[in-house]
Parts: structure tokens; sequence; C-alpha cells
């Protein structure tokens, strides 16, 4: 083959190989939205045009959990320090409901304060996405809903970027709040397991236990009580303005979250989206 030709074949390939390659990502527009979602392949934060979330007077039952995250939260949006927060305990009872609510509490007040939702699948690429945000102006929640972390689950260690910073440190513009039912991010007889068959009990866990150490604010979530649940439905009945009587609402709720075999937060809200949608109130 001449050298001409060889150039000519090795021309082709570099031309190939750049239509190939995605073209570099533009530096995202935080005033587009207050909310965005993390992906991967390619890297990029899609916008979300209307989050999914309720008002916080709606969250009944979870007050001291309310309070201590909506403090550090103005703190972290007024340019104060500020700690990452692990939401934990009982499912249905509105971890995930509460950091959506007091961001838009928040939001009000200070315009710069973004969410952006990253899923625990893609916490490997987290240190790209803190690159990301460590150049903008705003100011970010990142949040990761129903954190949790399996046997042979190495996921955990790209966490600590966010949570310890490396060497570069977490930037001073980002928070993370994660929501997980397992106040050590793992199932308790994984830990005991690892503890009875490791050469070394003691350190057979601790990496990963000792990762829920590092988040600065713990907030656990119980099961509410009946008074409780009939307080969460009756905030909705009256937000929405479905008109039905105490006793009516009483019997029925009651009887709901028995055929349910549970009460939360969560199986207030489904039943009053059944009672609703039986009044013919809309919700949208």
């Amino acid at each position: 083959m001449t050298d001409a030709a060889a150039s000519d074949v090795l021309g082709r390939i570099a031309a190939a190989l750049e239509r190939m390659s995605p073209p570099p990502q533009s530096e995202p527009d935080f005033q587009v939205a207050s909310a965005f979602v993390w992906h991967t392949e390619p890297d990029r934060l899609e916008p979300v045009e209307k989050v999914a979330r309720v008002g916080l007077p709606l969250l009944v039952g979870i007050d001291r959990s309310r309070d201590t995250l909506l403090a550090n939260t103005r703190q972290f949006a007024a340019g104060m320090p500020a700690n990452n927060a692990l939401l934990w305990g009982a499912r249905g009872m509105g971890k995930s409901s509460l950091v959506k609510a007091i961001h838009g509490e928040v939001q009000q007040d200070f315009a710069d304060l973004k969410i952006i939702e990253i899923q625990r699948e893609d916490l490997p690429y987290i240190g790209r996405c803190l690159n990301i945000l460590r150049r903008a102006e705003a100011r970010f929640i990142l949040f990761c809903d129903d954190l949790s972390f399996s046997h042979d689950d190495a996921h955990y260690k790209s966490l600590k970027a966010v949570l310890d910073g490396g060497i570069e440190g977490r930037p001073d513009n980002v928070v993370l709040y994660a929501t997980s039912n397992r106040r050590h991010l793992m199932p308790r007889d994984m830990i005991e397991n690892e503890r009875s068959s490791a050469i070394n009990p003691a350190e057979a866990v601790e990496e990963k236990v000792s990762l829920s150490d590092r988040f600065g604010l713990w907030l656990g979530f119980h099961p509410c009580s009946q008074d409780e649940y009939l307080a969460m439905i009756r905030g909705y009945c009256d937000a929405y303005g479905v008109d039905v009587s105490e006793a009516e609402l009483r019997a029925e709720a009651i009887e709901w979250q028995a055929t349910r075999g549970a009460r939360s937060g969560r199986v207030a809200w489904q039943f009053f989206t059944d009672l609703a949608g039986r009044k013919g109130v809309r919700l949208g």
C-alpha cells in the first residue's frame, strides 16, 4: 500500500471514529428548571418541568424530622455550612416526599436552590456529575431515593465521593439527601452473617456500616398512629376540596388500612386517591 493510500485509509478511519463518538456535552442551563435528573451514556442533566410533590403542611406526624431538615436546607440555601442527611425508617412514611416538599418550600425564597435526582445504579459516575455542579453558580441538593446495598455491591464506594469528597473535597454548593428503609444502608442479616463468618468480624462490615456514619443528620421515620393516619387523610380532603363527613371518613379509612395490613402516609394517600375519585374530585 502506498503512503497516499495508507493516509487515505487512516483519514477515513479517523472520520468514522469521530462520527461515532458523541459530541462534547454543553454546560447545562440551570435557569430552565428547579429540578433535574442525572443520566449517563451520555452524561446529562435533564430538567424536570413539574416535580411530583405534596405541600409541606400536608406531611403529618413527622414534625421533628421536618423541622430539622428544613433548618438544614435553609442554612445550605443561604450559603452557610450544612450536613448531608440520611432519612431512614418505615416505608411509606414520607421520606422522599419530605425532601421534595422542603426543596419546594425553600426554593420559594432561594431561587438558585436546585434538586438533582440520581439513581443508585448511577453512583459509580457521581464524580462526573459533581464536576459539572462544582462549576455552577447555583446550589444543589443531590437526592438519592431508596438507597441500600447488597452483599457484593461496591456502589457504596462511589458514594464516598459525595460524603467525604476525596482529595478535592465535596463541592461547597452540593449537599446529599438520601432515603433508605435501613439505618445502616444494608440488611441486618447480612451484617450478622459477615460478622459470624469473617476472620475479623469487627472489620468485616465496618466499611459499609460506617458509610451511614458519614451523614451528619440521621432522621428516623416510624409507623404512624391511627389518629395521625386519619389526620393525614383529613388534611388531603381539606386541601383538595373533598367533602366527606368525619364518620364516613373514619369508617372507610380504617377499613382501607385493615385490608392493606398497614398504616402509613402512603396508604393514607392511596385511600384519599380512591375517595377523591369516588367523589368526582380531580387532583391534577
